[in-house]
C-alpha cells in the first residue's frame, strides 16, 4: 500500500513543475514521509519506463548536471484517474472508522 501511495505522491509533486530528485525527496521529507534514495531512483525509473514520466538533464551552478523529471501526458491522465480513486478511498475508509466511533 506504502508503494502505491509514494507513486501517487510523486506524480503529485511533479504535477506543478519538473522537479529533480533530491527536490522530491526534500518535498516528501517535508511531509515527514521517510523515503530514501535508494527507494526513489527505482521508482522513478520504474513511472519513467511506465510512459507517466520523462526527463531532461540540465546544467547546474554548483556541480554536476541535474536530471529534471516531469509528467508526461499520460502521466497527467494517471494522476486525474488517481485523484478520482484517492478522493473515493477517503471517502469509504472515513465511513468506516466513523461508523465505529458511534
Amino acid at each position: 500500500m506504502r508503494k502505491g501511495v509514494l507513486e501517487y505522491c510523486i506524480l503529485s509533486i511533479l504535477s506543478g513543475e519538473d522537479k529533480y530528485a533530491s527536490e522530491i525527496l526534500d518535498t516528501l521529507k517535508d511531509a515527514k514521509m521517510l523515503v530514501v534514495e535508494g527507494t526513489i531512483y527505482p521508482l522513478l525509473t520504474r513511472l519513467k519506463n511506465a510512459g507517466l514520466l520523462n526527463y531532461r538533464w540540465e546544467e547546474s551552478s554548483s556541480g554536476p548536471p541535474r536530471k529534471y523529471y516531469g509528467l508526461t501526458e499520460t502521466g497527467k491522465v494517471f494522476l486525474n484517474e488517481l485523484n478520482t480513486t484517492w478522493d473515493e478511498l477517503r471517502t469509504a475508509v472515513n465511513v468506516v472508522t466513523n461508523a465505529k466511533k458511534k
